[in-house]
């Protein structure tokens, strides 16, 4: 069923050939949104397109100051959602870890979501949603996902800044903080840590699946839920905080 409020209005999803990005894309076009897929595989939205009629598309590397112009050519009216989810590298423990790979998570989350706000800054209006999917190692480090751990917490941070920048136009920032999803990243996780600790991939994602209270991943559904959510005018309350979509992975207090 089509959200009145949300028919014709314009999302831009960045990192939408992702795992979560296209159920978030594919989610948001069910409800009658104008979706904007940004990504850096041309070919990889070429594909997206054409599974799902009446996507645009606008290639674009987030990672890159490139991508302001870019994305901004590809807007012409008012811009409800900017959703900023891409991945990033995966640099295993915080003591043996690239520390190029860990920089360019930082410039990919922190860089691309600043990057995305000022290519779109023009079209924003009063209920205009920034969005930034990031991830539970954000706020609950481990010993073996130092890029996704570092470029989180950062993230965390400049959502709250940006909900204090924006909050008198009426434009609130958010973050959605999944668990793990069993997807190819998750599995480099899981080979990391299980060299670490000389076992099996496989019983390393058993691991951590039961690391969750309810003994389970987090699903690209839930996050597109999460991001529905968010559409929603009661969700204004919500600037500057995390939704905490772990399954219950984090033990200490906000």
């Amino acid at each position: 069923m089509q959200t009145p409020t949300l028919v014709g209005q314009t999302a831009i999803v960045v990192g939408a050939t992702g795992v979560f990005g296209q159920v978030i894309a594919a989610s948001l076009l069910s409800k009658g949104m104008d979706v904007l897929a940004v990504a850096r595989d041309q070919s990889a939205l070429r594909s997206l397109a054409e599974e799902m009629p009446g996507l645009r598309t606008c290639p674009a590397d987030i990672a890159s100051d490139d991508s302001v112009a870019v994305i901004r050519q590809s807007l012409s009216g008012p811009v409800k959602a900017l959703i900023h989810g891409p991945g990033v590298g995966v640099a295993g423990g915080i003591l043996n870890a690239d520390i190029g790979v860990v920089l360019e998570a930082v410039n990919i989350k922190v860089g691309g979501i600043l990057r995305l706000v000022r290519a779109a800054e023009a079209h924003l209006f009063d209920g205009s949603r920034i969005i930034a999917i990031g991830g539970h190692y954000g706020l609950e480090p481990t010993a073996y996902a130092a890029s996704a751990g570092v470029a989180n917490a950062a993230l965390v941070n400049v959502v709250r800044q940006l909900s204090l920048g924006y909050g008198m136009r009426g434009i609130t920032a958010h973050t959605i903080a999944p668990g793990p999803a069993d997807t190819e990243r998750l599995r480099s996780v899981a080979t990391a840590r299980a060299q670490r600790d000389s076992l099996e991939v496989e019983d390393v994602l058993e691991q951590m699946r039961l690391e969750s209270s309810t003994g389970s991943f987090t699903t690209p559904d839930q996050v597109a839920w999460a991001v529905s959510t968010l559409l929603a005018d009661e969700a204004r309350a919500m600037t500057g905080s995390t939704m905490m979509l772990d399954s219950g992975r984090r033990r200490g207090l906000p």
